[in-house]
């Protein structure tokens, strides 16, 4: 058994924690907020009708734009009100409840690896320490050989840069690309922020 991440802390401290989370970003889109910075750029570095892993989905956002462009959607998450939710307003997706320091798709029947693995809404910084590098050397399993991954999350978060990619290159993975927004600004070493571009190393 894997340590129960500190989102999971959250939810068992206050178990109306996950819906509130939902209605958060359920009124965020009523009210015409910008929710799909980050579906925007993975759409732009997939290929068409790719396969693409929401890593950490929460309640499908992200997952929810890359299939309405035509991408083949697989999204997880470790929280099943947030699967719930995903499965409601963002239907096409195949949706998941899962841990991802546990993560084995073919187990599940999803065979083909992917194309894109997408993790935004700083998944990384709510896993339990113990399984940040079992996190990415399972998503580093899912990944085909060309393919790349795409991970964000901000700083002052318990979870240094530096030591993200260190765990990421023992994982497997190697970075392309490194910015410090999902809009493409570049990432220097004052930024408060970090989205990682990752290839098979």
């Amino acid at each position: 058994m894997v340590e129960q991440s500190s989102w999971m802390q959250k939810v068992a401290a206050d178990p109306g924690h996950s819906h509130w989370y939902v209605d958060r970003f359920r009124t965020m889109a009523r009210d015409g907020a910008d929710l799909v910075g980050e579906a925007r750029l993975v759409d732009a570095m997939a290929p068409r009708g790719a396969r693409i892993l929401d890593a950490g989905c929460g309640p499908g956002r992200m997952g929810g734009y890359l299939a309405a462009a035509g991408h083949h959607v697989v999204g997880v998450d470790v929280d099943p009100v947030l699967i719930e939710a995903a499965e409601q307003d963002h239907p096409g997706p195949q949706w998941l409840v899962g841990d991802l320091a546990e993560l084995d798709l073919p187990a599940r029947g999803i065979t083909e690896p992917f194309e894109v693995i997408a993790s935004a809404g700083n998944v990384m910084t709510f896993l339990a320490p113990s399984t940040r590098v079992p996190v990415l050397t399972r998503l580093r399993a899912h990944l085909s050989d060309g393919g790349r991954a795409v991970i964000g999350f901000g700083a002052g978060r318990d979870y240094a840069f530096g030591q993200f990619l260190a765990d990421a290159a023992e994982s497997g993975l190697a970075p392309d690309l490194l910015l410090s927004s999902w809009d493409l600004r570049p990432f220097t070493d004052d930024s408060d922020f970090l989205v990682a571009i990752l290839r098979p190393a």
